[in-house]
């Protein structure tokens, strides 16, 4: 390769590169979410538990589905659940192979306290941007999902 064509390249940096940048907030986040969230519920448990409340009583997949988990994962979460007993399932009488998965009277308490807290976890993570800012990467982060 001629000289003059090494020189034009850009150097790799990698501390400029979106995956990095999106690994360094997640693991702040992560940090966060982790220090506050009640219940010592994961990430991944709090989703599922959020999104039925969200949307009601749904299949396993079709709850994995909403909140981006392959089939095997969001087995894994919803047996967690069910063991602590936030979760219900029961048989699909139209489909043996289905399981829906239901909150429980004591899951639909934990998910909403829980939920309280989400809010503050969020305020944190974007608390160093301005509320436009804060806007702006939500908006874009929608955008790259």
């Amino acid at each position: 390769m001629p000289r003059s064509t090494r020189k034009l390249r850009k150097p790799y940096v990698l501390n400029a590169q979106i995956g990095f940048l999106l690994r360094v907030a997640t693991q702040r986040h992560t940090t966060i979410f982790t220090a506050r969230m009640i219940e010592e519920l994961t990430q991944t448990q709090f989703a599922a538990l959020a999104k039925l409340l969200e949307a009601g009583p749904c299949s396993q997949n079709h709850l994995g589905r909403l909140i981006y988990l392959d089939a095997a994962t969001i087995k894994g979460v919803v047996d967690r659940l069910r063991a602590r007993g936030l979760v219900a399932t029961a048989g699909d009488a139209n489909d043996r192979r289905r399981r829906a998965v239901t909150l429980t009277p004591a899951g639909r308490r934990i998910t909403e306290a829980a939920i309280a807290v989400a809010a503050q976890i969020t305020a944190q993570t974007l608390a160093p941007l301005s509320p436009p800012e804060q806007r702006a990467v939500t908006r874009l982060l929608k955008k790259l999902g």
